[in-house]
């Protein structure tokens, strides 16, 4: 019910239990997040980009989206990276607009035979991406602007404004997990 746009309080009033009986079962729950894509392969892959060293590349668009907890000058930041051909979000963190969260996210990555990155003019992207891997622009991140564009229409936590909001960075960063584990990674984590 939480990837569906169901707050706390509706979860508890449509299953007759407490607030208290959801938040705990959904706490519970966050330490089976997996916050990088499990069965991601070369085979997936629509383009193959041939390159001297591999014959298997992989191209991402990096970017980050701002949400908020308690309230807005508390800002929590939701960094994912996002196949190229394909728009799957290979990984993700949670954190601050801060080189040190895009590190976390690059390390994440580093499971992946990464050639190139995409990304916007931010400067976490500049310090920590070398010249050859990282090419900013619109032209090549439009498709994870959609996939925040449409996170944030799933999600009413994301939503920029909303009576839909997170009191704990962990219930914030729980919630969105579930739904990326869900819907991009095919793990249910409740079964």
């Amino acid at each position: 019910m939480t990837i569906n746009a169901s707050g706390i309080r509706d979860i508890g009033r449509v299953l007759k239990v407490a607030r208290s009986t959801v938040i705990r079962t959904i706490k519970k729950k966050a330490g089976d997040l997996v916050y990088t894509h499990p069965n991601f392969d070369d085979s997936q892959l629509t383009t193959k980009r041939e390159i001297s060293f591999n014959p298997f590349c992989i191209e991402v668009e990096a970017d980050e989206q701002w949400s908020f907890v308690k309230n807005k000058s508390n800002q929590r930041w939701i960094w994912s990276a996002v196949e190229h051909s394909t728009n799957t979000i290979l990984a993700y963190a949670f954190g601050k607009r801060k080189d040190i969260i895009f590190k976390q996210l690059k390390e994440r990555l580093s499971g992946f035979n990464i050639h190139r990155y995409y990304t916007d003019d931010w400067g976490a992207y500049e310090r920590n991406l070398s010249e050859n891997e990282h090419e900013v622009g619109k032209k090549n991140t439009q498709k994870i602007e959609r996939k925040n564009l449409n996170l944030r229409t799933w999600i009413k936590r994301l939503a920029r404004k909303t009576i839909c909001f997170s009191k704990s960075e962990k219930m914030h960063d729980t919630v969105i997990g579930f739904l990326i584990n869900k819907v991009e990674f095919g793990i249910n984590i409740y079964e």
